[in-house]
């Protein structure tokens, strides 16, 4: 991560907050277009690329769908940013390595001055283009897609863009011209600016609910998508290192992806931080994030648990999915397992919830307002499946609570640990 970088992020425990005030113009006069979406506008997207043939096959995708449009495109960060002053698009679709100015700088420059507009990334699928598409997600991007590489046809690529793309666009600008960002709640602490999908209202139950119980949690499992990396740089960092339970992530995000963000979670958390590797041992003082394109599955050998990398058919369209990782920990820990589902998009962890809610455990989500997309919390809201529904800031105290029934084990972190030290980790 480049030393100069100064953007306010849980990355960097920046205190300086990102301005959250600033207004979108309406289109300029004459470039309103046709109201083709039940009275709501398309949405207007820029494209940012320097490659030409990427720009048409992007924009080519966009204007198959009359709920969007192409309002323009630009080959770098410089003429990007002048054509989002100009026709102040809902969206925009940003490229990473660019000449002049890059999509980092660009990205930037946007969230000084355009801090709510949606940024999706649209990145290469490489060890520097995942470093840098998390750089990004830590500056504020809403989202990425990965650029399609040997599909060997220009159909199977339009293809697997329109698949990633689409929906995202349509999740991220619901309703364009009318935004509601997303405020981060605690100083410092920046979740990246974007629509929030509107759902129907939240059931709040009582936070006491998970302090009340005196069973004893053996396993916290977590399910996250689209905002995922902000929502886990800002919660993880403030579960104490005397967390007496093992933590097991679920975080959508392809190869390399999920590596890179491991690597930058543990160097700000107290709980050692790692990509999950086949057999791994399940104990406290660990937090194990599913590797991409794997299941992360726990299984029990003897008095140990231990992890199962497995390459099973996608579930909900992703691989990793949060719904093995929830059946297989009820499964394994019956009412001991504590489950979390944070912000993303489709319903990902809502059959898994329902496998830990019928062997007697717990179900926290993540509320709406402090969600970038409240897709996968509200599905298991309006299932009736939640125990508590709390925003981002409040989690870490929730678990805390829930877990205060549990002993510490004499292999997990020691009382006397504090924030400075890591646990050894086992393999």
């Amino acid at each position: 991560m480049s030393s100069t970088w100064t953007a306010c992020s849980p990355w960097n425990r920046c205190r300086r907050p990102v301005p959250h005030n600033t207004s979108f113009r309406p289109p300029p006069a004459g470039t309103t277009p046709e109201e083709d979406r039940g009275g709501h506008p398309p949405i207007r997207i820029l494209i940012v690329d320097d490659s030409a043939v990427i720009r048409r096959l992007v924009s080519g995708v966009i204007e198959t769908d009359p709920r969007l449009e192409v309002v323009s495109t630009a080959p770098n960060g410089v003429i990007a940013l002048q054509k989002v002053a100009q026709f102040q698009p809902d969206l925009v679709i940003l490229d990473v390595e660019m000449p002049e100015l890059d999509g980092l700088g660009a990205l930037v420059e946007i969230r000084k001055h355009w801090p709510t507009l949606p940024v999706i990334m649209f990145s290469t699928l490489t060890e520097r283009g995942a470093a840098t598409t998390i750089d990004a997600l830590t500056r504020g991007a809403t989202d990425y897609v990965t650029k399609p590489t040997s599909l060997g046809s220009a159909d199977l690529a339009r293809e697997r863009v329109r698949e990633q793309l689409v929906p995202k666009i349509l999740a991220f600008c619901r309703h364009p011209g009318r935004r509601t960002p997303v405020v981060p709640r605690r100083p410092g602490l920046s979740i990246p600016a974007a629509l929030t999908a509107k759902a129907p209202p939240p059931v709040r139950l009582p936070a006491a609910r998970l302090a009340r119980s005196p069973r004893p949690v053996n396993a916290l499992v977590i399910g996250v998508s689209t905002g995922g990396p902000n929502a886990l740089a800002t919660l993880l960092p403030q579960i104490d290192a005397r967390f007496p339970v093992p933590i097991l992530v679920v975080q959508h995000m392809p190869p390399m992806f999920t590596r890179l963000m491991a690597e930058r979670l543990d160097a700000i958390c107290s709980l050692h931080v790692a990509e999950a590797t086949e057999g791994c041992v399940v104990e406290p003082g660990n937090i194990w994030i599913a590797p991409g394109d794997f299941h992360m599955v726990p299984r029990r050998e003897g008095k140990r648990v231990l992890l199962t990398l497995a390459s099973t058919p996608q579930e909900n369209s992703c691989r990793p999915s949060v719904d093995p990782l929830f059946a297989a920990a009820a499964s394994i820990y019956g009412a001991g397992v504590l489950g979390l589902i944070l912000t993303g998009m489709g319903q990902d962890g809502l059959r898994g919830a329902g496998e830990i809610r019928k062997a007697g455990g717990r179900i926290i989500v993540q509320d709406e307002p402090s969600s970038v997309v409240w897709g996968m919390p509200g599905a298991v809201v309006r299932a009736g499946l939640a125990d508590a529904v709390v925003p981002l800031d409040t989690i870490a105290a929730q678990l805390a609570l829930a877990v205060a029934a549990t002993p510490l084990s004499s292999e997990g972190p020691s009382m006397a640990t504090t924030g400075t030290a890591k646990p050894l980790h086992a393999h």
